[in-house]
Formats: structure tokens, sequence, C-alpha cells
């Protein structure tokens, strides 16, 4: 799913367009136990709740794609029968009214999902009428083509509120208000089936993770039965250090501006492209030969890349590309905005490694206007 299909669906989570027919409620104590279950209309609940929980759905659908919400492709064997995505599709077809297969799904949340205090399971099922589009992309709202029958997950810490003062009607003082368990917004989530070409693909799901570094890896595993992509922070640590290796001795400033430059302008040529941008090993190998590294640097790059990331290994341009240019050295660092890359420059001086940095007339030093860099030396 991309951008735009994600934000479709997370409209229909608006009040005056909600689509949501039943939700199913599990409170899990902290000793793993099912305190409460329960399954409702979802159009019956008071409103004020309503708005709440559609805030929670929302959060779900919240964030950027490649970091705390991913797409996760099904194997082919978890589509067979007894397969992990088969049982979610009978959940889905359910449209919840199974309590057999409701028992199941908790239980399967409570063996994997790594949390030792309570939380609550929201699941829901809904059914969207997918408006037709006219020639000038606006919804024909009499013109549906296809139904997106879909089930969203949240799975909600629970807290005790923090202790404050209030004022006691009924003894008529100022005192200590009565804590509460409180339902907090999701840590994790998905929705089933995906949402692509505004049609229903029941081979993919969308992923959330209100942490984009604590995806729980087994809890996908054990659930989905599919492998967890790198974390955002392993993808840009795992591609620098294939650039670190494909570059060897051979590394200097120049090259990394290059790199630095290439990836912008990629990420600039798909700028219009709903698609998240991503890059597969051979794509990485082309933006390091677009950028000028040698190829006889590329000798044993695949296998480089297979110990450090695996060979199937995907790289969103969101996780990689640098916002500025740094340089570093002992007691020194230096920012470049992506458009005054041409302004510094690698040269040697007397015999010393130096960088160049070229500067207008405004140049500030610890916030004072300055006039010039330096006096210049006086000859004898």
């Amino acid at each position: 799913m991309n951008k735009t299909e994600i934000s479709e669906i997370k409209k229909q989570f608006d009040p005056d367009r909600c689509s949501i027919e039943r939700i199913c409620t599990c409170y899990v104590g902290s000793e793993k136990e099912k305190k409460f279950v329960a399954k409702d209309s979802f159009l019956s609940l008071p409103e004020e709740e309503m708005h709440k929980y559609l805030a929670f759905f929302k959060r779900v659908l919240t964030g950027t794609i490649g970091k705390n919400i991913v797409n996760l492709e099904f194997p082919l064997v978890e589509e067979a029968q007894g397969g992990k995505q088969h049982f979610l599709l009978e959940l889905r077809d359910s449209e919840l009214t199974d309590d057999d297969l409701l028992e199941k799904f908790y239980d399967k949340i409570i063996d994997y999902y790594d949390n030792p205090e309570k939380y609550c399971i929201l699941l829901i099922y809904s059914a969207y009428d997918i408006p037709g589009k006219a020639s000038d992309e606006l919804d024909m709202d009499d013109a549906s083509d296809y139904v997106y029958r879909f089930v969203l997950c949240c799975i909600c810490p629970v807290e005790l509120s923090k202790g404050a003062l209030g004022y006691d009607v009924d003894k008529n003082v100022i005192g200590e208000l009565e804590r509460q368990w409180v339902v907090q917004a999701p840590d994790k989530g998905f929705l089933f089936p995906g949402f692509s070409d505004r049609q229903v693909d029941i081979h993919e799901m969308l992923y959330y993770s209100k942490k984009a570094e604590d995806m729980q890896p087994e809890f996908i595993d054990g659930m989905f039965g599919v492998e967890a992509p790198l974390t955002a922070k392993t993808q840009k640590e795992s591609f620098l250090t294939i650039i670190e290796d494909t570059l060897g001795e051979q590394g200097d400033v120049e090259t990394m501006k290059n790199i630095h430059e290439t990836i912008a302008e990629i990420v600039q040529e798909n700028k219009e492209n709903p698609e998240p941008l991503s890059f597969k090993a051979n794509e990485v190998r082309q933006i390091l030969q677009k950028s000028g590294v040698p190829s006889e640097n590329f000798e044993h790059f695949e296998e480089r890349l297979d110990d450090v990331a695996g060979d199937d290994a995907t790289f969103m341009a969101a996780n990689i590309q640098e916002r500025k240019f740094s340089v570093k050295a002992p007691d020194i660092e230096i920012h470049v905005k992506p458009d005054a890359l041409h302004r510094i420059e690698a040269r040697t001086i007397d015999g010393k490694q130096c960088l160049v940095i070229e500067v207008d007339d405004h140049v500030e030093v610890n916030g004072v206007a300055v006039r010039t860099i330096g006096k210049p030396k006086e000859t004898v």
C-alpha cells in the first residue's frame, strides 16, 4: 500500500463516513489472562466513545512507510489451509461473529505479543464501498465498483493514570482523585488484507509499530508467518556499512558527495510517485557505480551485502537519505545543506588534508556577523 491508498482508508474512520460494522474487545491482565471480552455493533456505541475508538484506528494508519508502517507480503505456505494468512482470511470472512475464531485470535496475540503489563486488544470489521473515479479523479459515490472488506487490530497498553488533585462534588472538598486504568494509544496494529490499486489484496497486509525500532520480529513471525523487515535504523546502518566496505581504501569526500547527490536526484525524480521509494541490492550497486566507485570494488559486493543485510534486503529511501551532508573529524563537525555541496572541497595544502569551504559576504561567528573570515597576512 502507498500513502494515497492508506490515506483513503484512513478517511473512513471519520464519523460521517464510518463503515465499521463490529468491534471486539479483549482486556489482557499482567498474567496474560483474558479478564474481559466483548463484542458490539460499532454504530450502537455512544458518540463520545465512538470518537475515541476512531482516533485509535487512525493512529494505526499514521506514520512513515518503511519506518513505523510497513507492508508485509505473505509467503505462499501461509496462504494454504491452516496457514496464518488463511486464518486471517477466515476471521475477516466471519465478520467477527465466530467466537471460536476470536478466541484463537486473542490467544495468538497473547502468545506472541511481548508486553508484561496490561493491554487491550481492539479488533474491528468494516466494509468500505469503494467509489468509482471520474475522469477528473473525483469520487463518484453512486458508482461503486468493489467492496473492500477488512479487519483492523489495535493493541493498546493499559496504564494507571497519574495522581492528581481535584474537586470532590459529594464531599465538597479538594482532594486526590481516584486513579483509573486508562487505555493508551496503540503500540502495535495491523490492517488486513491490503488495499492496492483501490482493490483488495489478500496477499499483503499493513503492520504498524508506534516505535519504529521496536517491530517485535517474533510477533510478526508468530502472528503472520512473515520475516520482519529491517528496521529504519538497521537499514541506515547496513547501508553505510555496505558503502564503507565497497569503497575500502578509496573512500574520499568527493565520492561521498557524489553518493549523496545521486540519492537526492533519484528521490527528486520520484517525488510525484505515490509508491514509497526503495532500493534493492542491484539498485544500491547502480547508485555506487553512478557515483564513481571503481568497477573493481564490486568483486565481492553481493557477498558483503548478503552478510550485512541479507540477499533480499530492501532499503527505503526515507531511511537512508541524509537531509544534510555531514563531515566529522576529531573536535570538528560540519553540516552542509544539499544545495550547497559545491561549496565544500577536499584539498591538500602544505602537505595537510584540508576541507575548503567557499563562503559569501554574509558570515556569522558565534551569532555575530563578520565582514571577513580573517585578516590577510602582512608580507615583509
